[in-house]
């Protein structure tokens, strides 16, 4: 679907549209950059994992449109015309707004593992409106099953691997969504059901 789309077309066009223009290299993105915080947690101190973790945010979306335009894909090449994909965006700058609150929270407890909670939980919001954008229940899912497993690890998990066990629990949340959600065109069949 390459002709342009206003806000007249059926919700369905819309999503196939979206489907069609996202940066689908986002979920790998995401589950590289979070894989090496892990793995980076695990020797690091919460304090700097902490401060790193304020800039998963800012380094996933970079590598998902480095990870298109390697493989031929323009990201977003569909525009701003359609109303899911500028949800979609504005939903990212509403999050964005949040980030300072988290960071006051870390640093005020002095607890870095907090931050990395508090960014790991807002980073999956976005999985919300993606989800509902592209007509995928795997959105919903990834963002409640991500929040309430960093939640566990903050709670459960010892001290010291507090903060990489929220990073390998944001990355199996990426993991489910690579295999689970809804691709355009062809690769849509089983993905749907």
């Amino acid at each position: 679907m390459t002709k342009l789309i206003n806000e007249s077309a059926s919700l369905r066009d819309l999503r196939a549209h979206f489907l069609e223009h996202s940066m689908r290299s986002m979920p790998l993105a995401g589950a590289v950059v979070w894989l090496a915080l892990g793995i980076a947690a695990l020797w690091l101190p919460d304090a700097t994992t902490g401060r790193l973790s304020i800039y998963v945010l800012a380094a996933i979306v970079p590598l998902a449109a480095l990870l298109d335009l390697v493989q031929r894909r323009r990201p977003f090449s569909g525009g701003n015309e359609n109303p899911l994909t500028r949800l979609f965006l504005s939903s990212i700058v509403g999050i964005g707004i949040m980030v300072p609150l988290v960071i006051t929270a870390g640093v005020r407890s002095e607890d870095g593992a907090l931050i990395v909670l508090g960014m790991a939980i807002l980073a999956g919001i976005i999985w919300i409106p993606y989800g509902w954008a592209a007509g995928d229940p795997v959105g919903l899912r990834h963002a409640v099953a991500r929040a309430l497993g960093a939640y566990a690890a903050f709670a459960f998990a010892p001290q010291e691997y507090r903060s990489a066990a929220i990073c390998f629990v944001v990355v199996l949340a990426y993991l489910y969504s690579l295999v689970f959600m809804r691709r355009p065109l062809a690769g849509r069949g089983a993905a749907e059901g």
